[in-house]
């Protein structure tokens, strides 16, 4: 090959070259600008934008809302704070004295009409979803939150987690919610058009069920299925005017979560409502998720860590989890252990 041939010959490798560096230094241009928008989207949701106006759902209209799980800590407060807002409601939960507490004491304070309706959700009956569709039939709701929800008791692993248990989780979180919101999602389109507003099913879910799990696997499956199930039904709803949004929350203080210190990373739930409801229409940290709300400030900015660094499906992520749930199993054996000493 002559000079001249080589010359042409590496003038041609190095515009290969040249063009192939400038495609990674673009990519990596656009990369960055795209995670500190998405950053700045987070911070000014979180903390820049004011608290949304929940007169465009019914607030002071004589709407009403269904509040599920309602007797005890979330529930009890998003029913408490939309009560507070302008809201009617309607109270499903298990015990009929704590609803007829809450009845009393929300129509005293609050000066709003409250409607209870006393079932056990485990059982998954006929008669049970019959109740729910009497108290709800007549009246103008245009707001449902599925908040009713059941995790294990300690950190199992999968193969030893008992029937029960296991029908329990699977009955109450996912085939509960499907069919309540079968109930008064029709409900909810023919109220909000009367109306003339929007309607609004928030369903909480998990970051169990946005990160795989270990040892919580049923659990994890059931908020999982809700969040895809929730965006699958944003989809069909929002021609007909309803937002439909999941809401994923780390822990909070509750008889679920069986912590009672706030903290940071754990708010009360009056703490973690608030913000939920300052926040609907917003994703906060769940940037890159539809129909979707991670809204508690600490919360979001987890979220978002994870997603933009290991990615919540992440061998590592797992890894984490699992051990972490693992240390909590070992507790909670050792404190039963102890506690059968003293029997």
């Amino acid at each position: 090959m002559s000079f001249v041939s080589q010359f042409a010959a590496l003038g041609s490798e190095s515009k290969v070259a040249d063009a192939l560096l400038w495609s990674v230094f673009a990519l990596g241009v656009l990369k960055a600008t795209t995670f500190v928008l998405s950053f700045s989207s987070v911070l000014v949701d979180l903390f820049v934008l004011p608290g949304v106006n929940l007169g465009k759902y019914g607030a002071k209209k004589g709407q009403f809302c269904v509040v599920t799980g309602a007797s005890d800590g979330i529930g009890k407060e998003y029913a408490r704070q939309l009560a507070q807002r302008g809201f009617n409601l309607v109270l499903i939960s298990r015990t009929l004295s704590k609803l007829e507490d809450l009845k009393a004491d929300f129509e005293r304070e609050y000066k709003v009409d409250v409607r209870i309706c006393a079932v056990d959700i485990a059982e998954d009956s006929s008669e049970n979803y019959s109740k729910i569709q009497e108290v709800c039939s007549g009246v103008p709701i245009t707001m449902l939150i599925n908040n009713v929800g059941q995790s294990h008791s300690i950190p199992v692993p999968f193969l030893e987690t008992e029937e029960k248990e296991l029908r329990n989780i699977i009955t109450i979180n996912t085939t509960a919610t499907l069919k309540i919101t079968q109930i008064v999602a029709p409900l909810i389109v023919k109220s909000a058009k009367d109306a003339r507003c929007k309607g609004l099913i928030l369903t909480m879910g998990s970051f169990g069920g946005l990160l795989p799990t270990p040892l919580l696997a049923t659990y994890s499956g059931s908020k999982a299925f809700l969040q895809s199930w929730s965006a699958a039904l944003a989809g069909e709803l929002k021609p007909q005017n309803v937002d439909v949004e999941i809401v994923l929350s780390y822990l909070v203080t509750s008889a679920m979560s069986k912590i009672r210190k706030s903290s940071k990373m754990i708010p009360n739930p009056a703490q973690f409502v608030a913000a939920t409801l300052r926040s609907v229409g917003r994703r906060s940290g769940a940037q890159e998720r539809y129909a979707t709300m991670t809204p508690y400030w600490s919360h979001a900015i987890y979220h978002f860590v994870i997603e933009n660094t290991v990615g919540v499906y992440s061998k590592l992520a797992n890894t984490v989890n699992y051990t972490m749930h693992k240390s909590i199993r070992n507790r909670a054996l050792r404190k039963a252990a102890r506690q059968a000493k003293k029997q």
